[in-house]
């Protein structure tokens, strides 16, 4: 019988190349060419299995008995048409197991029964109609009961006028990081009575010369390009000519030399939409959200999220991009004690300790969920955790679509007798090209000191291992309340910094920062701070520094100082940030409460130490490439013509006049980062209500074209990072008078 055990191959959909043809006749039938379940480019949401005969290939899919379970096909059609689908399957129980078939992300055939054939040796097929676009198309089975699929062998796809195209899977390349395959990202926003900006991404692997068509769809109605050339600028198009009253539809076409490619996903603007920038996903009711975490659950291209609820026991809760609820994890009795420093074992998203985050961890084209656990947490899927041991803790990666465990793992003991260890989580590529979640765990020594230990831990799909521990035990080591993951030495892997060490990707201690004078502190700053400096740069701040030392600026791959801020008597100096907010000079700013500093000078850029924007949070607005600033629900911007005290920077907007709330700290959003349009920033807030996310997104059109942050390395390991809030950094300048930004070394899973 079907077994609910998994062993995931590619948990997701797999993108191939996308081919371009004419609209073909369908008028003389042709040899169908087949794709089998258990391999690329199929995907298996389940288990590949031998243990029941009579199946083509090397295997058939055995998919969990749960809801949403599903294998999916990408096929590529020579043109748009229609075509036939055979899906060979075995269903040995008596009771129907229905699912849906969509193709390219729409139902087509909601509930097709497939029923039993006898046994589960006993093979049948089924077949139907249905439409596909020129190109690549997704074809995804999806279970509709608690009972899961039928065990599927093979789809086989018939078109007329000719054989659909067999994709190759080529062999991955030897170096360079596996990083998501993402979609367009299409946004559009009402920007003023009769105006729509629309906005997609630029990908970090798009040819160079690459442009793009806009499409809109009026109330349903058939799409018309809105451009009358090739935009080759900035990603995205203000829309002049819509009827607002109607709702409207966009999608862009990548054209590459002078030929258009297929389609991306589209973006509808609701019928006379407010005009604001914001998209609204609804949620449901329930506490307070303090964290979200995004990563393509369902493998379309596009982020989801998953968010906490600061209740008693706390939750887990994950959404489709559409505001779709999938599953709810109960963090179980452990969560209870939500002390901020000693808090019990399943305790997530307390103080400067999360213990969750969202990456596709295998690689296979879908994201995880990974979450320290302990004994009675309520995964997604509804089976508990149980172990006798409440203080005992457990690493899981969690199936992104059911929240079912795939994989858990014993977090090591060394330091058990001081009880339970806070944790924060993040992802990192340490070998260069695969990624790890590092695992940052804390817990204190009886009233006084703590300990600290880092681990490193790989994911294959089917188990989680520990890659290495460090214990940090009596070395002068200062740690902070944020964590970064960063190639500090531009060879390809990444390392793993606090703001007074850094650790090597296998585990061994880089260099501390210690006999530089550096103790505990708040925040800190890994990126390219000096563009005519080698490498990359770091900024820090301290807390109660006995020699006085408020601010530091030094070399990120050695640690070797460039200079320090000391002042009479000490000071807890809470914030600081780096970033360009001033373009008559070169490189990056950087502040606490002493002045705003260039960075590379090490000269005041305003001489007068009182006027200087709050160090909050950075963030990609307007358009510029300078940095603008989250502070406190406003969004800001610096103007070193006019300078002014923190209170008053010049405000683009205020996020609570769109009914957003704070969430982390009582000063931040739940989340912000590049997750839609162009390479600019969204920031996500919820309303007071906490049953919808506002999500913050540009209404300002931009002649800047840079491929999406989110497929720059460094900035897409700080998306899966929280700690204190900080910003988020790419690994080349940004900033006024910027160069190009070099191609990122990735490759995409399944291309």
């Amino acid at each position: 019988m079907k077994r609910p055990t998994r062993v995931s191959i590619v948990a997701g959909l797999v993108t191939v190349l996308t081919g371009v043809g004419a609209v073909f006749a369908l008028n003389a039938q042709a040899a169908p060419t087949r794709y089998e379940a258990e391999s690329a480019p199929a995907t298996c949401d389940g288990t590949v299995a031998t243990n029941h005969s009579g199946y083509s290939g090397a295997g058939f899919c055995d998919t969990p008995n749960a809801t949403g379970a599903a294998v999916q096909f990408t096929v590529s059609a020579p043109g748009a048409g229609t075509a036939t689908l055979g899906i060979r399957y075995a269903n040995g129980s008596t009771a129907d197991r229905p699912g849906d078939i969509s193709v390219n992300g729409t139902v087509v055939r909601p509930a097709v029964a497939f029923g039993g054939t006898g046994a589960w040796n006993a093979w049948a097929t089924q077949t139907f109609t249905v439409p596909l676009n020129a190109g690549s198309n997704i074809v995804r089975l999806a279970a509709t009961t608690a009972a899961g699929l039928a065990n599927i062998d093979y789809l086989d796809v018939e078109v007329a006028g000719g054989p659909i195209p067999t994709p190759t899977v080529t062999n991955p390349p030897t170096n360079g990081r596996r990083m998501e395959n993402l979609g367009r990202g299409v946004v559009a926003v009402r920007s003023g009575s009769n105006s729509v900006l629309v906005s997609w991404r630029l990908l970090g692997l798009d040819p160079a010369g690459i442009g793009f068509n806009v499409y809109r769809s009026a109330g349903g109605g058939a799409e018309v390009k809105l451009n009358s050339s090739v935009l080759t600028g900035g990603t995205n198009y203000s829309d002049t000519t819509a009827n607002l009253t109607q709702p409207n539809t966009y999608r862009v076409r990548p054209v590459v030399n002078g030929v258009e490619q297929a389609p991306g996903g589209a973006f509808t603007l609701p019928a006379n939409q407010a005009t604001e920038p914001v998209v609204r996903v609804p949620i449901r009711s329930g506490g307070m959200v303090k964290f979200l975490w995004v990563g393509d659950l369902d493998g379309d291209g596009e982020y989801d999220y998953v968010l906490d609820r600061q209740t008693s026991p706390q939750r887990i809760e994950v959404y489709r991009s559409n505001g779709q609820f999938l599953w709810s994890m109960n963090m179980g009795p452990n969560s209870t004690d939500q002390n901020n420093i000693e808090g019990g074992s399943s305790t997530i998203n307390v103080g400067h300790n999360d213990g969750v985050t969202v990456y596709d961890l295998d690689s296979d084209g879908r994201a995880e969920v990974a979450v320290r656990i302990a004994n009675g947490v309520v995964f997604g899927n509804g089976t508990t955790f149980t172990n006798s041991d409440n203080n005992r803790q457990f690493i899981a990666i969690l199936d992104g679509m059911t929240g079912a465990p795939r994989a858990t793992a014993a977090v090591p003991t060394d330091y058990l007798s001081d009880g339970p260890m806070y944790a924060r989580f993040g992802v990192g590529y340490l070998d260069g090209a695969t990624p790890s979640l590092v695992a940052f765990m804390k817990n204190r020594i009886g009233s006084g000191g703590f300990n600290l230990m880092f681990t490193a831990w790989r994911f294959t799909g089917s188990a989680v291992s520990m890659q290495w521990k460090f214990l940090r035990g009596n070395q002068n080591l200062p740690d902070g309340h944020n964590t970064r993951i960063v190639d500090v030495d531009g060879n390809g892997t990444d390392e793993i910094a606090e703001i007074g060490f850094v650790l090597n990707g296998n585990g061994t201690l880089r260099y501390s920062l210690a006999p530089r004078g550096i103790v505990h502190g708040d925040r800190f700053h890994i990126t390219k701070i000096d563009p005519n400096r080698a490498g990359l740069q770091g900024y820090g701040v301290q807390q109660d520094n006995p020699s006085g030392l408020r601010e530091y600026y030094y070399d990120a791959a050695t640690g070797n100082m460039i200079w320090q801020h000391v002042e009479a008597g000490t000071a807890d100096v809470g914030r600081g940030l780096a970033g360009d907010i001033d373009p008559r000079h070169a490189g990056m700013e950087v502040w606490s409460f002493s002045g705003l500093y260039n960075a590379a000078t090490n000269r005041l850029a305003e001489p007068n130490t009182s006027l200087r924007p709050w160090p909050q949070l950075g963030l990609y607005w307007d358009g510029d490439t300078g940095m603008e600033l989250l502070n406190n629900l406003k969004f800001e911007k610096w103007d070193p013509d006019r300078p002014t005290s923190t209170s008053s920077v010049p405000r683009l907007l205020t996020a609570s006049s769109y009914g957003a709330v704070n969430a982390s700290q009582e000063v931040n959003p739940t989340f912000y980062g590049d997750i839609l349009g162009d390479w600019r920033e969204e920031v996500v807030y919820t309303n007071a209500s906490y049953n919808q996310l506002i999500i913050f997104t540009t209404n300002q059109p931009s002649g800047t074209r840079l491929y999406t942050l989110a497929h720059n390395p460094a900035y897409r390991n700080a998306m899966t990072l929280k700690g204190y809030m900080q910003s988020h950094h790419v690994d080349y300048f940004l900033g006024y008078t910027m160069a190009p930004p070099p191609r990122p070394n990735i490759w995409y899973p399944g291309s």
